[in-house]
Parts: structure tokens; sequence; C-alpha cells
């Protein structure tokens, strides 16, 4: 992990300290186009600063006054011109990252540039191996947890660390700072991975004492978010205007229901097999792919029907068992990365649906949405619970703080969808 090579002062003059910033936007080998978005903001940010006389150095409230003036309000048809607004967001907060430490980090971690320094990568072979045998993780469990175990090792070697015996309480507790950008759900988490890492250590005897107290403990309430819910018209506008007659609309359509009617999982409608549809029965029975518990909900006739078409008029002929698979050839199951997020996209922008604030709006915001309908529905707990394959109950309570006075509609008959005893 690259280390800035700017000294950075919030007190420099404006320009010099936004040129600053681009050098270290180009120290990270961001593209000419993305550099180009970034400059333009910046641009207008130093031309605000002098036109409103607020000085010549950055600040919390020169950017405040800046965002005011110039953010995108809502249904707000912008020019060529005034394209730039569009970045204004993101400019701004890595303008803000930068005043920080005078280092950006990028949204996303480009993984081809870490590198596990060669003396620690037999350590962290062994534990991936550890945690496929022992700890029986699932792979998309295993591969983030390896990701995030590979960027702590990167991490160390930017510390003239070249092996585990040599970290120290103080490297763990930089690491950890170094992702004071990120949310506390997001850090508890990785402090999680490296703390079942640091422990491994221990037990293979690599490490001489037990690092892992060193690290912090991040407690995030379990409700501490509140699930993003859509209004049932807008729900109804996405259905309508996805076209059915085309095989990308079957397909789509057919997984926009198992969604919103019946709360399946992003990774439960992908992984979903011809066999797990049981016609004579009406029922779909699977075994989810997060809890590993079975599950079995009634196939209702909307969502048949809607399977039918997809699989007799849509579904390309192939071998595989899976019920959806992409369009062009070789026509191949969703890969377990894929969330399946540009089919809600492209449907909903086709709609023309805007939301009146900011909230998800993937797949599995129609899952909450469903489960918000049912609890406006005033259904019991514990059979919301079954009908989205919670294992507890206490999966379920976060749904209570929804604003379900918004959901006026059924998106489907509560008795209809109690499981299959």
């Amino acid at each position: 992990m690259e280390q800035s090579t700017h000294q950075v002062s919030r007190h420099l003059p404006l320009p010099q300290f936004v040129a600053g910033a681009v050098g270290e936007l180009e120290r990270l080998h961001y593209s000419r186009r993305s550099l180009g978005r970034y400059r333009a903001v910046w641009r207008h940010l130093i031309a605000f600063c002098h036109e409103m006389n607020l000085g010549d150095e950055y600040s919390q409230d020169l950017v405040t006054q800046f965002f005011t003036a110039y953010q995108m309000r809502e249904g707000e048809c912008l020019n060529s011109r005034q394209a730039w607004r569009r970045h204004i967001v993101f400019a701004l907060k890595v303008l803000e990252d930068f005043a920080h430490d005078g280092h950006i980090e990028r949204t996303v971690t480009d993984m081809q540039q870490i590198q596990v320094p060669p003396s620690m990568k037999g350590a962290v072979r062994d534990y991936e191996q550890y945690c496929r045998d022992r700890l029986h993780l699932r792979p998309t469990t295993l591969r983030e947890r390896m990701r995030e175990i590979a960027i702590f090792a990167d991490f160390l070697e930017s510390r003239n660390i070249t092996s585990f015996d040599q970290v120290q309480p103080a490297d763990i507790s930089a690491f950890v700072t170094s992702g004071h950008r990120l949310a506390a759900k997001t850090v508890s988490r990785i402090v999680s991975d490296v703390r079942g890492f640091l422990r491994f250590l221990l037990l293979r005897g690599i490490l001489q004492r037990d690092l892992s107290h060193a690290l912090p403990v991040v407690r995030v309430p379990r409700d501490a978010n509140v699930p993003s819910v859509w209004d049932p018209e807008l729900v109804s506008r996405l259905l309508k205007v996805v076209d059915r007659s085309s095989p990308k609309g079957k397909r789509d359509y057919a997984i926009l229901l198992l969604a919103c009617r019946l709360g399946l999982r992003v990774g439960d409608i992908r992984t979903l097999t011809l066999d797990d549809l049981k016609w004579e029965a009406a029922t779909i029975e699977m075994t989810q792919s997060k809890t590993i518990a079975p599950l079995c909900l009634p196939l209702t006739e909307e969502v048949g029907e809607a399977l039918i078409d997809y699989l007799r008029l849509g579904r390309p002929h192939s071998e595989c068992r899976e019920v959806f698979l992409t369009l062009t050839p070789p026509f191949q199951p969703f890969c377990e990365t894929n969330n399946l997020h540009r089919i809600v996209e492209f449907w909903k922008d086709l709609a023309g649906i805007r939301f009146r604030t900011r909230q998800r709006h993937g797949l599995h915001s129609l899952r909450h949405t469903l489960a918000a309908q049912l609890l406006h529905e005033q259904t019991p707990f514990h059979v919301i619970s079954e009908i989205l394959g919670h294992a507890t109950t206490a999966s379920t309570l976060i749904y209570a703080k929804t604003d379900v006075e918004t959901l006026r509609t059924a998106a489907l008959n509560t008795e209809e969808m109690r499981h299959v005893e």
C-alpha cells in the first residue's frame, strides 16, 4: 500500500493545496477522465473562493458554502457547461480526505497493486487453508477475508515489516487508524478478520504473544441503519416498465418478482436451480446460501407464470441447472460476485424513478420493502422471519425502524406466503 509523499497543510494557499491533491491523484494513477472531473470541480471551488472573498485557504466553511451554492437540486437538468456539478459530492469528499492527512484512498482498493511479501505468503496460504478446512467458510466469505489479510500484509510491508513475527501493537493500531474514512460496520468487519488471523499466527507459533488484544472493539448496533424501502407505487412502476417480450425482460422480470414478492436474497436468486422448483407442490424448496438452512416458499401464481414464461421463451438452451443465465454466449450462470444490481438499475432508470431521499436501491432493498410491507400488515415477527429465512427473529426486528406508514398496498398475501410445514 503506497504511502503519500505529500506533506499538506490546509493553511496553504488554496491553488497550491488543490495542486497537491491533484498530484496525489496522479500518484494513484487515476485516469485522465477522472482527473478532469476532479480538476473541474476544484477549479470552480477556487473561483468561488475568490469571488466571495472567503480568503485564500481551504476550510470547511468554504466547502459548505460552495456545496450549498452548486449542489444539484432534485429534477434539475444540467447543460454541458454545468456537467461538472454532477461530481461535486465526490470531489469535495476527496479534498477533505486530502486535508485530513495528505493522503487519498481509492474508493475501491486495486488488488492488483496489493502484494503480500514473499516471506509472509506461506502463513497467509496456511491461514486460507485453515479457514476453508476447519472454519468451513463460504467461498464469498473466504475471498473477502483473504482480501483483507492481503491488504494488512501489504500495509505491514509499507512499514518495512517483512515477516509477521516483527509486528508490534503500534503497527496494528496504525493499520486500524488508516481506515478512519471507512464506515464503522466496515471497520468492525476488518478488525474481526485481522483478529482471527493474529490468533491463528499465535496458534502456529509465528507470534510469541497475543497481539489480537491490540485491536479495538468496534461496536456496531445491529439496528444502526434503517433498511431502504421502496414506495409501493415505485415498485409497481418498476415492474410495469419491464419489456416482457424480450429474453432480458423475461429473465429480469422473474428475478425482480422473486425479490419483491418472495423476499429471496440475491445469493439465493443467483443460485436457484431448476431442481428447486417443485411445480407439482407449487413450492420453491432450496438451501439458503447464507444460513445453509432449508427454505420452502409457496410458488405464487404471479411468480410461477413469470418463471414459466422465462424458462419456455427466454432462457437459452443450456446444460446448466441454474435457472438464470447470462444473455450472451456461452450462456453461463451469474458469477458469485454478481449482485445483480445492474438489473434493478437498468429498469429503474428506464422508468424514470427518482427517490425523495438518498437510499439503496438494489435487489436487497426490494427484499427490505417486502419485510416492511408485512410489518405494516401487522404480520407477526416470527412469520416475517420465516418468510425471509432469518435464523432468528432478532434479524427481523430492524424492520420496526422503517417508515411503514408510507406502505399502503400489499405485495403479497401473507397467509399464502407462510412456509409449508
